[in-house]
């Protein structure tokens, strides 16, 4: 089955469902991915993100919804559609006693109109350790051969499945870098990530998934309503640290500094960050199945159908 999307439109979900054992690992969940933006899938372990993007990718067949990523079908699409996506898995590629220019050139070939192999080494930083085997690569630049064989078949939407695990700082700022290239470049993105300071670095929007079910879509900056939460505005004198909870943060500071003729000690300005913002609705959340998986073990117990 083909199913149409607009031009605007790269992934289209609605009413998905799979179920393993009987137990929904995803719930009725709609969404769609906007041509050429990130998007970043959050959720805690088991949410039903991993099972979400494998439908996605093509690897897994659905119970139930519809399903439209470049226009087409995942479950019946076929290598045309397949050539025009990349993937970027958490494993690192293997065939050790290849070089990295051997492997990108012989990934190349599996596609009708690739990158140059020689601009796609150069974009992941690995010009310099072009002809040096995969098994003698650090975690990173393993991790940058992974990315380079993803957008070598040039893909219109490419699947990034916690693309920094196990990066030190450096590495993931220059990863970051990269990312932001590629989404100038046209590049839509699918990222999914348990760093939140990553998400708000990198995505237009985000998605937080819990129990199978899309809880929200919002741009990193208003999830959750944090952007118009009150700030905590904080400092520090004689008496010892101080804070002030406003919804005109930029006052009070003037208040302090005329108040302390200039400078104002340890003066800091905060407000929810999206990791408060995220925990705050994953906690909700998994409170809320907690009551209800309770009410159903109350009726189970007195022999009604809790559903």
């Amino acid at each position: 089955m083909t199913t149409s999307t607009t031009p605007e439109v790269t992934v289209r979900i609605r009413g998905l469902v799979k179920r393993y054992a009987g137990t929904a690992a995803v719930d009725g969940l709609d969404l769609d991915i906007r041509t050429g933006e990130v998007f970043a899938l959050l959720g805690p372990n088991g949410a039903g993100k991993t099972t979400t993007v494998e439908i996605l990718e093509g690897y897994r067949r659905r119970d139930g919804g519809e399903v439209a990523v470049l226009g087409q079908d995942p479950a019946t699409a076929g290598p045309d559609w397949r050539s025009r996506i990349g993937i970027v898995l958490q494993t690192s590629a293997e065939s050790a006693e290849l070089t990295v220019e051997e492997m990108v050139r012989h990934f190349a070939l599996y596609y009708p109109a690739p990158r140059d192999p020689d601009q796609v080494i150069a974009s992941v930083g690995l010009q310099e350790r072009r002809s040096a085997r995969v098994r003698a690569l650090s975690g990173g630049q393993r991790r940058r051969l992974d990315v380079a064989l993803g957008i070598v078949g040039d893909p219109a939407l490419l699947f990034l499945d916690e693309p920094t695990t196990g990066f030190d700082p450096q590495a993931r700022h220059a990863f970051w870098d990269l990312v932001r290239e590629l989404r100038r470049d046209g590049t839509t993105i699918l990222l999914t990530t348990h760093y939140l300071d990553e998400a708000e670095q990198l995505a237009d929007r985000v998605g937080v998934i819990s129990a199978g079910r899309l809880m929200t879509v919002d741009t990193p900056q208003n999830l959750g309503g944090r952007a118009g939460q009150r700030a905590r505005v904080t400092w520090q004198d004689a008496d010892g640290r101080h804070e002030r909870s406003t919804d005109t943060p930029t006052a009070v500071v003037a208040e302090l500094s005329a108040r302390f003729g200039g400078e104002v000690a340890g003066l800091q300005v905060l407000r929810p960050t999206l990791e408060d913002a995220y925990l705050s609705m994953i906690t909700e959340s998994q409170d809320r199945q907690d009551r209800q998986d309770r009410q159903d073990r109350v009726l189970a117990d007195e022999g009604m159908d809790p559903r």
